[in-house]
């Protein structure tokens, strides 16, 4: 309890910080402070100086003026956007390596949980993880430390679904307190209980306000519309300044030229608020083509395996202009692939895809495909001049790099200086150079700012032509897709109307025993009228039972895994997490098992 009328300490803080590279200022005089249980989220535009405030904040870059402070015995863990891990070792090994510190007796047991937690397999070697998976084990690696702090840049790339919902947990659970930068506003929706922008638009440099990021929005709207007021009001002040200064006012008293002070000063404080008050975001503009075919690619029987795993097979849908596709699933689980095969880029093992005469087909790679590192952000932008064709008009590369928020001085830059998100403003120019009738992005919100990322959904979402859309962006699909074909990684492809039908499914494979009985008899009773074969219709008679007996196992291995008898015996808590893995996934197994049975029969 802290005593009344005092107010605690915070866990981490700066006061009046500044910093800037070159001549252009990131921030300036900036202070706050994280306290004990707080969830922050920051927010702001490329450029903002959001990486740099989270380094400072870890001490590992220095501000240029000002202090950061930190309450003693405070540890600080901290997750940039590219994690390093070391090139050789074991997954385990990363974990030990984070505790260093810990007491000998503990650290097995640290390193046992942390595993089994994060779904992490300890003798995997670093050098073969993929890219969401090495994220996983950064972020398991900081918290296996038990930091009173953790810092984390953008800690949603590179996750596929299940692995942000498993950091949701993660961080619900184990974090004392936290300062996240994040453009995932469904993410920051779950996770922050406090929002802080950081914009040289506001006086002090950052806005602040406690709640979820939507309260955060309202709360924003209602700041700006009152500096709008405030800037009309100081407008008209300094009108009337205007006016009695030109009418010949001469600073013959002390009042008179207190006054011409004063207007001085009004003048001065009207040009910041304006400056201020000027909030920039990209000119994106996606324009479909003028075809008039409704029906633009029709695939049937779709099948594709790599490395003798099925991605998908017997695949089946239709896009025509208005049509919005989402495709999400684990990583790996073939998206990207699956947009291959539909561009054309790769053969299916089977089936047959038709596209409409002449169909105009624009990519965005995730990995960032045609871009040149070594050319010039002025030759990216316009590579035969100049100028760019834009809807029938010529346009001058600087006028159209200022669009996408480039400054004069970038454009003999080469683009392999440039940020993941200036990169991908670049993709997007390309984009709207050529009218397409099919658009195919795969991960085009990857460090895009909220800004940015909110002009692209609004324009993806009026898009007249075919769209198929890969992103870890939840709330994009939501207001984007019509649909969403959700790929488990298996084989399987599951049809949904929209991302919120999607969660249900997924929270319906992991609910409790009772209400996973009731769904099972639910859907067993629908189902009763319907043909069956002879063994089809014992194993759905019996899945009832069977999901309740896996459940119960998943049950009895969590409680085994928790047993404090075994806390200081690192082998019995490594097999124990194992065994409640797998425990749940034979429980996913039998709900996917089931929904196959329900497809089936459903399609007969």
């Amino acid at each position: 309890m802290y005593a009344i009328g005092v107010s605690p300490s915070p866990l981490l803080s700066c006061q009046s910080i500044s910093k800037a590279y070159g001549t252009r200022v990131l921030f300036d005089e900036l202070s706050f402070g994280l306290f004990d249980g707080d969830h922050a989220g920051l927010v702001g535009p490329n450029g903002s100086g959001k990486s740099t405030l989270l380094r400072i904040l870890a001490e590992i870059d220095a501000p240029d003026r000002g202090t950061r402070s930190v309450r003693g015995g405070v540890r600080i863990g901290y997750v940039p956007q590219d994690p390093l891990l070391p090139p050789n070792g074991t997954v385990e090994d990363v974990i030990a390596g984070a505790l260093l510190g810990a007491d000998d007796n503990e650290r097995p047991g640290r390193i046992a949980r942390a595993l089994g937690r994060a779904g992490l397999d300890g003798g995997a070697e670093v050098a073969a993880l993929s890219g969401g998976w090495r994220k996983r084990l950064a972020i398991a690696r900081e918290l296996a430390a038990e930091p009173d702090v953790l810092l984390m840049d953008e800690p949603t790339n590179h996750l596929d679904m299940d692995g942000i919902l498993w950091l949701e947990g993660m961080l619900a659970e184990d974090a004392r307190a936290f300062l996240v930068v994040s453009h995932d506003r469904y993410f920051l929706e779950h996770i922050a209980t406090r929002i802080l922008e950081l914009d040289r638009a506001y006086p002090d440099g950052v806005f602040q306000t406690d709640g979820r990021y939507s309260e955060f929005l309202a709360r924003r709207d209602e700041f700006l519309r009152g500096q709008a007021a405030y800037e009309q009001s100081l407008a008209n002040t300094v009108r009337r300044e205007i006016e009695w200064l030109r009418r010949g006012a001469k600073a013959r008293s002390t009042k008179a030229r207190g006054r011409i002070k004063d207007a001085d000063r009004l003048q001065q404080e009207l040009a910041d608020a304006r400056e201020r008050g000027i909030r920039r975001s990209a000119g994106i503009e996606l324009a479909a083509s003028s075809r008039q075919t409704k029906r633009l690619l029709v695939a049937r029987g779709l099948a594709k395996s790599l490395g003798g795993r099925a991605l998908f097979h017997g695949l089946d849908f239709v896009i025509t202009r208005g049509t919005r596709v989402g495709l999400i699933g684990p990583n790996g689980s073939g998206k990207t692939t699956l947009i291959e095969v539909l561009a054309g880029s790769v053969t299916p093992d089977d089936g047959v895809i038709e596209h409409a005469d002449g169909l105009r087909i624009a990519r965005f790679r995730q990995d960032r495909g045609g871009l040149d590192p070594t050319q010039s952000l002025r030759r990216a932008l316009a590579p035969d001049g100049d100028t760019v064709v834009w809807q029938g008009r010529h346009v001058h590369v600087a006028s159209w790099a200022k669009r996408f928020l480039f400054r004069p001085e970038q454009l003999e830059m080469p683009v392999g200086r440039l940020s993941g998100g200036e990169q991908a403003r670049i993709l997007i120019a390309q984009l709207m150079c050529h009218p397409a009738d099919l658009l195919m992005l795969d991960e085009p919100t990857n460090d895009l700012d909220i800004p940015t990322l909110e002009v692209l959904e609004d324009n993806l979402a009026e898009f007249d032509g075919g769209l198929v859309l890969i992103t870890h962006d939840r709330l994009m699909l939501e207001r984007v897709s019509t649909m969403l074909l959700a790929l488990d990684g298996e084989g399987s492809v599951e049809t949904f109307a929209d991302h919120s039908q999607w969660q249900e499914a997924r929270a319906a494979r992991r609910s409790s025993p009772r209400v996973a009985a009731d769904g099972v008899a639910a859907s067993r009773e629908r189902l009763r009228s319907k043909r069956l074969s002879y063994l089809e219709q014992r194993e759905w008679d019996g899945m009832e039972s069977t999901v309740l007996s896996a459940e119960a196992a998943v049950e009895a291995c969590r409680v085994a895994a928790e047993d404090p008898s075994i806390a200081s015996d690192p082998s019995a808590l490594s097999t124990r997490y194992a065994a409640l893995e797998a425990a749940r996934a034979e429980v996913d197994r039998l709900y996917a098992r089931w929904a196959e049975l329900e497809t089936k029969r459903g399609s007969s």
